[in-house]
């Protein structure tokens, strides 16, 4: 098991290095394109409006939220929520996040498929996702020093709940692009932003998906690994 371990740690490692690296560019992003003002004038609030408005969407309020890249929306309360970096700034990144942040909210309004089944899956993941890894670890060791079946099964148990935020985090990207590239197409369709404006809010929104990526591979790699483990032990 201490061989099983430091491979874990090593992966581990592997992720949140990525992990690290693509957040701090996203914030890098951030603040370069925070430096491009909008020709228009108009703020991110603003644009959020403008957009909710443009698809008809006129049951989302649009709040500022406290916080830096804490920007979301919220389904259950039909809430687009802006940092104040965002809510009321006028410049490219501001812009491009408000637009995204609408995208989710246009998803929800046409009951776009994986928006749906993410929504379904919050209630499993919250409960699940903390209990997971040490359901796994427990069950491994329990089965380990004990000779018994019930300690596999345990650790079965385990991966099934990982599964689950697994499969969280991969429905999770096409989401994210999706309301990106809404964004993204109204921004250019409406002449929101200037060609220059445009290419720093996609840029932004390039390295904020790229988030969610590199939390999708890790989720995946962790589930792998752990199956090995599980079902490696059971060879044994």
């Amino acid at each position: 098991m201490g061989n099983g371990m430091t491979g874990f740690y090593i992966l581990l490692g592997a992720i949140s290095l990525f992990s690290w690296l693509a957040s701090s560019q996203l914030k890098k992003k951030f603040k370069k394109y925070s430096q491009i003002q909008l020709r228009n004038g108009m703020s991110g609030a603003e644009i959020a409006e403008k957009m909710l408005k443009d698809n008809g969407i006129f049951d989302v309020e649009v709040i500022s939220v406290r916080g830096q890249l804490t920007d979301h929306y919220n389904p259950q309360n039909k809430t687009v929520n802006l940092s104040e970096a965002v809510y009321g700034e006028r410049n490219a990144a501001a812009a491009a996040v408000a637009a995204h942040e609408c995208g989710h909210a246009v998803q929800h309004a046409t009951a776009y498929s994986y928006l749906t089944m993410r929504s379904k899956l919050v209630p499993i993941v919250s409960v699940t996702s903390n209990m997971s890894q040490y359901l796994v670890f427990g069950g491994i060791t329990l089965g380990a020093a004990a000779g018994l079946g019930l300690g596999w099964w345990v650790a079965v148990a385990g991966l099934a709940m990982m599964a689950f935020a697994t499969l969280f985090s991969v429905v999770t990207l096409p989401v994210e692009y999706d309301a990106s590239n809404r964004a993204l197409a109204w921004l250019k369709a409406k002449n929101i932003v200037t060609p220059e404006e445009y290419a720093g809010s996609k840029d932004a929104l390039k390295w904020a998906a790229r988030t969610y990526l590199v939390a999708a591979i890790g989720s995946i790699a962790s589930l792998l690994y752990w199956a090995m483990q599980v079902f490696g032990s059971n060879r044994n």
